[in-house]
């Protein structure tokens, strides 16, 4: 198990890592959620030996590491930079953490084999680096980790470099690499889609703090502050301020929206709601239930729209399926599926939890 005990990082008198303390199961996988600038590369080099804290102390398998140098710990790190040596060949980059610790050459054939194999490298195991794509050279150095057999795997945002239909692939296939190995995983990462994908366990950062940290699709559904709600939310939590009074949450200009069943209990008085994109939908204006809201940008990818919406002043962000070519300023009916609320007090603490899947 890696434990970090109110480890905090500063440099040059700035806080980077502000009193984190995480539990980290062997052969568990871990994702490090946050935007950029939130701390997730500062925090992996703390649980790797690059770094020292500057308070608190970090511990693997009930022994205090704080002090130890990188060298002297069972540790693999990938970066979203790839890293390779560029005179030898790729077999040879795939095999080097083998060769230093003496395997048997018929153990690191077999071993960086399967690695190939795994992350399409086959074919290029006789090039050097520099005859490799980029996406071909971070998967060279993803396989270096993975063959490594370390304790403590560290990837930070590995896949970003890797085109879409790669990193799909991977992703899907990496959970079940992890679970074969019996290490502790981290996996830092901007997306929450990729979290999500993942699955796992997931802490949210925000300005080198850990928001929340739990199992991934918790951490999601149940956000204890409005802050992880927000770092959990691509595109951004849809949030505006009501007065809940009786069984009626009433916003701006007479609208109202009925309290949800699980908020029953809720104090009368003043509350943030939050909703993600994909639970506002279109609706033909002035249906029941509906909100009048202006059309300030309308995205279109293809499969989806995402259209852009001014309601009373609070911008919105809708994901609706299809193509839908609205105008700039077209007026458009609304409705926020209000099973799916997130209700927070106006200090952005949860008010409560769903009981049903956000």
């Amino acid at each position: 198990m890696l434990e970090l005990r109110d480890v905090s990082k500063t440099v040059s008198g700035e806080k980077h890592i502000r009193d984190v303390s995480l539990k980290l199961e062997q052969g568990s996988l871990n994702v490090l959620l946050g935007p950029t600038l939130s701390g997730k590369t500062t925090l992996m080099r703390l649980m790797a030996g690059l770094d020292k804290p500057t308070s608190g102390s970090v511990w693997m398998d009930g022994e205090d590491v704080t002090g130890v140098a990188v060298q002297r710990r069972s540790v693999a790190m990938v970066y979203q930079q790839f890293i390779n040596y560029p005179a030898m060949t790729v077999y040879e980059n795939i095999a080097s953490p083998l060769r230093v610790a003496g395997a048997p050459s018929e153990t690191i054939k077999k071993r960086v084999g399967e690695a190939a194999e795994l992350l399409r490298l086959t074919p290029y195991l006789d090039r050097t680096p520099l005859e490799l794509s980029g996406g071909q050279q971070q998967r060279t150095a993803l396989a270096r980790a993975i063959v490594k057999d370390a304790r403590l795997v560290l990837l930070d945002e590995p896949l970003a470099n890797l085109d879409y239909k790669l990193r799909e692939e991977l992703r899907a296939e990496l959970p079940k690499i992890f679970s074969a190995t019996g290490a502790i995983f981290v996996y830092a990462t901007t997306e929450p889609s990729e979290a999500l994908l993942l699955g796992g366990n997931t802490a949210t950062l925000s300005e080198g703090r850990v928001t929340q940290f739990g199992p991934t699709v918790d951490v999601f559904r149940k956000p204890t502050d409005l802050l992880t709600a927000r770092t959990f939310s691509d595109p951004p939590l849809n949030t505006v301020e009501v007065v809940k009074k009786a069984g009626h949450f009433k916003l701006a200009e007479g609208d109202e929206l009925a309290v949800p069943d699980a908020y029953a209990g809720l104090k009368d008085g003043r509350y943030i709601i939050g909703f993600q994109p994909h639970h506002l939908r279109l609706k033909q204006a002035g249906a029941p239930n509906s909100l009048r809201a202006r059309v300030t940008v309308t995205e279109i990818t293809g499969s989806e729209s995402f259209i852009h919406v001014d309601y009373a002043g609070n911008r919105w962000v809708m994901l609706e399926e299809g193509v839908h070519r609205l105008e700039l300023d077209d007026t458009v009916g609304i409705e926020i599926e209000t099973r799916h609320l997130l209700v927070f007090d106006t200090d952005g603490r949860s008010a409560g939890s769903l009981q049903t899947a956000a």
